[in-house]
Order: structure tokens, then C-alpha cells, then sequence
């Protein structure tokens, strides 16, 4: 009784310490693993002593199972296999040239510089050719680094983690069993993924199966049925061949996820939830139960080791990878600095010491010491600092260029023309051809069909465009395909143009910006651009007369007679918003409504065809009245 009660303290202490952490870096926005590996040390042996994971005997082993199915599961569920199309190429040599490069860089790190012996070097080595979703997956949603670049991070961290822990088990194996015959070893590798990859499409073909069709079993049941199957596939795999059960777990969540499931998101929450639960869980007790001694034990050599991991292989792996990618010099640079390794080196590293342990095989504790040496340095070095290095590479999704504008029209034509001109990436859609012949004399490119089919988006390449605007004539249907853009794909600026309440209850929680201004008379504007009634005009808000400009502009505004079109701001063009603020040194790109009549306008040699052009105007620019009687006022008072 004492026995269980000192297992049920344990694993209380360390639920509630996980969960603690999860708090305390989601309130002080850090990286969740860095306080759960603090944690989990403190409360460890080498801490205050109330952790001892070597208390749940194989329990730990059955738990660290376990729970990296769920793990590598949920990983697999944010894999979308259309998104991944992009950078697929780069994908496939990470996973695997990568992977080869890491191997071989890393086990000459070790064994030159740790001074470990070949065979312990090459473990090390295969155990950390992975980088971990766990850590890359909260990493990225903190940072808001651009479309592209996270969904090759987080493809790399959920198709690597599996081959990565075959490839550590195929090593582990050579070593226990003494067979250093190459072929054999890749037959090994060959056999684990195909069984594991043939069992996860069958079994994630299944889960999907019991959502769609079995529609008597409630929503939460069905939930719980997929965590049995998942865990029955994962053992299932297991003994048919040791160690392939990790590639099941990943391909079940991608076949799954990739079938078009409904309800699917409210499983990725509760997948989530127990994800976040699992890794909050292993991390404290794996960390508990590493020894600072061990860690200290190893050397500056081992200090090194990690450190060329870090600055030469990982910069070499990168550069190879994607060496014929559309990869910028910044985005490129990034990905060699962002490879921090997570739970499943960690859980790895934990099982081999103890199986090198018992088969009395000496460097068990030390390669799990090295193995944690490199996930502290690696989270500690590059989660600290990845916010602050997009910043300075300006690789954020908020700095993403390009626009998808939904709606070809007058005005879209004449904001599209604006982007074209700074050599960012625009499309156009729209069901209706009246203006496609105007749009393609501009080399704009337009597709004829409908924004709320998700597949156009994606063929339009909503992925990597920083702007999505929908400025159709029907304003509800443009607050309809913003807010859903903006669920499905999440662009960094999302904007419509839609009356001031449209469905009131959810506009106020919407991500959708009302574009330009408060109920713009859309049909009217796109009147006056066609009758040539308008002129383009630009300002630039200046220290002086900041507050005059802006009240000035204001009184236009509300008198109908003017509409902010676009703001550059630090040489970014974008979409004027209806709440945007403004900032000193801001150049505003509007239309002036031109009351002149149109017979007046042609005779004075004004023509419909006639492009815009952007010039600074008087009735904009002149000085305000108040300021006039402050002027006079002066002036007399000197005279």
C-alpha cells in the first residue's frame, strides 16, 4: 500500500509541476520546455528531492511510450499534405540527406571532440538528427515566423522524429547485437518504416472511417475511440517489429487528418490538450531523473560536440537542403539557427542508457547526459532568441509581401496595380469576367471562379501572401470569405469591405479589419472610377501639422468625399484599414472624389481610359482654416 501511494505522490507532483509550467511560460510567453526542464531538475535528486522517476520502475518506460504516440500523433495531425506540396522537395531532403548529414557530423563531433568511442558517437549522433515538434510547434506560434518557413520547420520535426528514433534503434540494435554490417542495418531501417508507414495508413483510413459513418456513437466517444485505436495500432506495430510503432502514429495522424474529416478540429483540440498533458508529464520526469553531475562530467569536449552541432552541421545540413528551393538568404539563415531537439531525444536517450545499462555496455549515462547537454543548450540558445531573430531577419508573417484580392473591379484593379508596381506577388478572383480583359492588359493575374472553394485559395497561393482583401460589391459576402480565409489559413492581414455590424455577434471576435472605411458605398466608388470622377492623390503625415493633417483628412472622409486607399509605412505598402493608426512619417495613398461634371471633364481633355495618376493635391494639402486664422493672427500681432 505505501509502495502505491508513493507512485500516486509521484506522478500527482508531477502532473501538477507540468501543468504549472505550462502556465507560467504561456503568462511570461517563453517557450514552455525551458520551465519544464528547469522544473523538472529542481524537483529532481540534484534539486529538493521530491521527484525519483526511477521509482515507477518500468512504469517510466510504459509511460514514455505511451505517451510519444500521442505526441507524434497529434504532430501528424497538423501536417497538411497541399501546404507541404510547396516545400516538399526541401521536406524530402531534410528528412533525408538531412538526416545523414546530422549522423555523420554529429558522430564525428563526438567522438573527435567528446572523445567517445565510434559506436557511441554514431548513437548519440542518430539520437539527435531529430528536432522535435514539441518544442517547434509552441516555438512557432509565439514568433509568428512566415508562412513558408513553419510549414518546413514543422514538417521537419514531425517526419524526422520518426525516422530519426528508427534510425537510433537500428544503431542501438548494431551495438547490443555486434552486427556492424551496413546492409543489414539498412534492411532494418527499410522494414521498421514500412511495416510502421503500411500500419498507420490502414489504421488512420479506419479512424477516419468510424467518424464518418458511425454516427451513433457520440462525438466525445469518438474521441476516446480513436486514442484506443491509436494506442492498439502503435502496439500493434510494436510486435510485429520492435520499434516501428513511432512511424505508425505519424502516418495515422496524416492519413487522418488529410481525409477530409468532419468535426476533425474538435479532436485536434482534445488531441492538444493531451499532447500538452504528455509532454508536460515526460519532461518533468526525464529531467528529474537526469543527473547534473553526469552533464558536468563530460567536458569541454562534449561542450564543443554540441556547439558544431549547432553552428557547422546544422548551417551545412541547410545549405544542402535547400540549396534549389525559392528559399530566401534570411529564411535559409533562420532555419539553420532553429533546431532545438525536444521529448522524443530526450525519452530515447532515457531508454538506451537504460538498456545499456543492463547489458552492461559502459556510456549509457553518459550519452544521455550529452543527449540533454544539447536540448538545454539548443531550446535555451535558439528558443530564447528566435523571436528576436525573425525580428531582425524581417521573416515575420507579418512581413510577408503579395495579395489575394477577391473581387475584380475598378478599385480592386486600381489597389492591385499598387502591389504590381512594388513587385509583390498579386492574384485576383472573382466569378464575374466584366473587367478580367482590364485586369490581364496589367499582366494581373485573374481566376475565374469562386473564394469560398478552399482549393482556389490554395491555387491562388494564399499560403505565402501577407495581404487578403474581399472587395466584392456585396459586403456581407466579403465579411463571409474574410473571416473564413482567415480561420482556415490565417494570412497576416485579412480585410474587407463590409457595412459597419454585418452578423453582430460575430464580428466583434472577428480577425476580419473593415477595409478603408466604415461603410464604404462600394458600388458608388467603383461609379466614379468608371465615370473618371475621381483623382489619386498622396500625402505624407508630417511632425508640424500631424494632428491639422489628420483632422483635415478626417472631415473628407466623413463627408464621403475621400477614402484611404493604402499606407506606406517604413517602405511596406498595405491596406488602409477603417482603425488603422496613424504614425507620424505615414504616406497615404486615397481617392478624391472630382465633383466636376463629366461632360466638363472630357472637353477639358479627361478620359474614361486613362490610368490614375498619383499626384500630391491642393484640396488635400492646403492648410487647414483653423490654421489660416492662426497665421493671421500672428501675423497682425507682429504688424
Amino acid at each position: 500500500m505505501e509502495a502505491s501511494f508513493d507512485i500516486t505522490l509521484q506522478m500527482v507532483i508531477t502532473v501538477f509541476a507540468g501543468i504549472s509550467a505550462q502556465v507560467m511560460a504561456a503568462y511570461f510567453k517563453l517557450p514552455s520546455i525551458v520551465l519544464l526542464l528547469l522544473l523538472g531538475i529542481l524537483l529532481g535528486a540534484d534539486g529538493i528531492g521530491l521527484l525519483h522517476p526511477h521509482t515507477l520502475g518500468t512504469g517510466l518506460e510504459v509511460i514514455v511510450s505511451l505517451a510519444t504516440a500521442i505526441i507524434l500523433f497529434e504532430g501528424g495531425l497538423k501536417l497538411d499534405l497541399r501546404e507541404l506540396g510547396r516545400v516538399s522537395v526541401s521536406l524530402q531532403l531534410l528528412v533525408t540527406l538531412g538526416t545523414l548529414i546530422t549522423l555523420l557530423g554529429g558522430s564525428m563531433a563526438a567522438h573527435w571532440l567528446g572523445e567517445f568511442p565510434w559506436n557511441i558517437a554514431f548513437l548519440y549522433a542518430s539520437i539527435v538528427v531529430v528536432t522535435g515538434p514539441t518544442v517547434i510547434g509552441p516555438l512557432l506560434k509565439q514568433i509568428n515566423v512566415d508562412r513558408q518557413v513553419a510549414t518546413l520547420l514543422e514538417g521537419e520535426g514531425v517526419l524526422i522524429d520518426p525516422v530519426g528514433a528508427i534510425l537510433a534503434y537500428v544503431v542501438l540494435d548494431t551495438i547490443l547485437n555486434g552486427d556492424a554490417d551496413p546492409i543489414n542495418a539498412i534492411i532494418g531501417l527499410l522494414l521498421r518504416l514500412g511495416v510502421g508507414g503500411s500500419i498507420g495508413a490502414v489504421g488512420g483510413y479506419l479512424m477516419s472511417w468510424i467518424f464518418k459513418r458511425a454516427n451513433f456513437i457520440s462525438f466525445e466517444l469518438k474521441n476516446l475511440v480513436v486514442l484506443a485505436v491509436l494506442w492498439s495500432l502503435f502496439t500493434l506495430a510494436q510486435m510485429i517489429r520492435s520499434e516501428s510503432g513511432i512511424m505508425t502514429t505519424v502516418v495515422a495522424g496524416v492519413v487522418f487528418a488529410n481525409s477530409s474529416v468532419p468535426e476533425e478540429r474538435l479532436l485536434r483540440s482534445f488531441k492538444n490538450q493531451l499532447t500538452i498533458l504528455s509532454v508536460s508529464v515526460l519532461f518533468i520526469l526525464l529531467a528529474a531523473d537526469l543527473s547534473i553531475a553526469s552533464v558536468l562530467a563530460l567536458g569541454w569536449g562534449s561542450l564543443y560536440t554540441v556547439l558544431v552541432l549547432m553552428f557547422v552541421v546544422r548551417p551545412i545540413n541547410i545549405l544542402f537542403c535547400t540549396w534549389n528551393s525559392d528559399l530566401n538568404w534570411r529564411q535559409k539563415l533562420f532555419l539553420s539557427w532553429v533546431a532545438p531537439k525536444g521529448i522524443v531525444s530526450a525519452s530515447v536517450a532515457s531508454l538506451f542508457a537504460i538498456s545499456l545499462t543492463q547489458r552492461g555496455i559502459n556510456g549509457g549515462d553518459a550519452i544521455k547526459a550529452l543527449v540533454f547537454l544539447t536540448i538545454i543548450m539548443t531550446v535555451f540558445c535558439q528558443g530564447l532568441t528566435a523571436g528576436w531573430i525573425v525580428k531582425w531577419l524581417r521573416i515575420t508573417s507579418k512581413d510577408a509581401t503579395g495579395a489575394l484580392i477577391v473581387g475584380c473591379n475598378p478599385l480592386s484593379l486600381l489597389i492591385a496595380r499598387f502591389f504590381q508596381e512594388r513587385g509583390e506577388n498579386v492574384v485576383m478572383i472573382d466569378t464575374d469576367s466584366q473587367y478580367f480583359t482590364q485586369a490581364e492588359a496589367q499582366n494581373l493575374r485573374v481566376i475565374a471562379s469562386s473564394a469560398l472553394d478552399a482549393e482556389v485559395l490554395e491555387e491562388a497561393g494564399i499560403a505565402s501572401m501577407g495581404t487578403f482583401l474581399a472587395v466584392t460589391n456585396n459586403g456581407e459576402v466579403n465579411f463571409v470569405l474574410a473571416q473564413r480565409a482567415s480561420e482556415e489559413f490565417s494570412p497576416p492581414r485579412v480585410l474587407a469591405v463590409f457595412p459597419r455590424d454585418p452578423q453582430a455577434s460575430n464580428s466583434t471576435n472577428s480577425k476580419v479589419d473593415q477595409a478603408f472605411v466604415s461603410d464604404l458605398p462600394i458600388k458608388t466608388w467603383n461609379e466614379y472610377l468608371n465615370d473618371g470622377r475621381v483623382k489619386l492623390g498622396t500625402t505624407t503625415l508630417n511632425e508640424e501639422e500631424f494632428t491639422s493633417q489628420q483632422e483635415h483628412i478626417q472631415e473628407k472622409i466623413q463627408a464621403g468625399l475621400l477614402v484611404p486607399l493604402l499606407v506606406e509605412r517604413e517602405e511596406r505598402l498595405q491596406v488602409m484599414s477603417a482603425n488603422q493608426e496613424w504614425e507620424i512619417g505615414d504616406r497615404i495613398i486615397y481617392l478624391l472624389h472630382d465633383s466636376r461634371p463629366n461632360l466638363l471633364k472630357r472637353l477639358s481633355g479627361a478620359s474614361q481610359s486613362t490610368p490614375l495618376s498619383l499626384e500630391t493635391l491642393a484640396e488635400v494639402e492646403e492648410v487647414p482654416a483653423a490654421k489660416l486664422s492662426q497665421l493671421s493672427a500672428s501675423e497682425a500681432s507682429t504688424n
